[in-house]
């Protein structure tokens, strides 16, 4: 992982929340239950504020290209997202209730990322 390449993940994590949070509103709104569909946006609305934090975590590391933490960070938050917000979409829309047994892990490596993140900011020097 590199400064640059968190920088792009963020923003194409980023671009998909906004994308999935149209789709949402717009093509499911009519096809998924209210449950079904709150849970389908709580899956955009935590990408799009962990991909905020990826932005903030790549944009700390360019300052600070030889701390580790901001590496491990990142993963973390990748991570998380990809669990947290993945089995959200999946339990929402394909009714699959073991996915949710996947959500807490991701609950835990975005909460792991915050961890981490913490660590990074006790680091920085200057």
């Amino acid at each position: 992982m590199t400064p640059r390449l968190c920088l792009a993940i963020a923003s194409i994590f980023g671009g998909l929340s906004v994308a999935g949070g149209a789709f949402g509103a717009h093509a499911l709104k009519a096809q998924l239950t209210e449950k079904s569909l709150s849970t389908f946006e709580l899956g955009t609305r935590y990408q799009m504020y962990h991909a905020l934090v990826l932005l903030l975590v790549g944009l700390l590391w360019l300052q600070q290209p030889d701390s580790p933490w901001f590496s491990y960070a990142s993963w973390a938050f990748i991570v998380g997202i990809v669990l947290f917000s993945g089995s959200l979409y999946g339990l929402s829309l394909s009714g699959i209730k073991i996915l949710g047994i996947i959500t807490p892990l991701g609950g835990v490596a975005l909460i792991f990322g915050w961890a981490l993140l913490a660590i990074a900011a006790f680091s920085l020097t200057n």
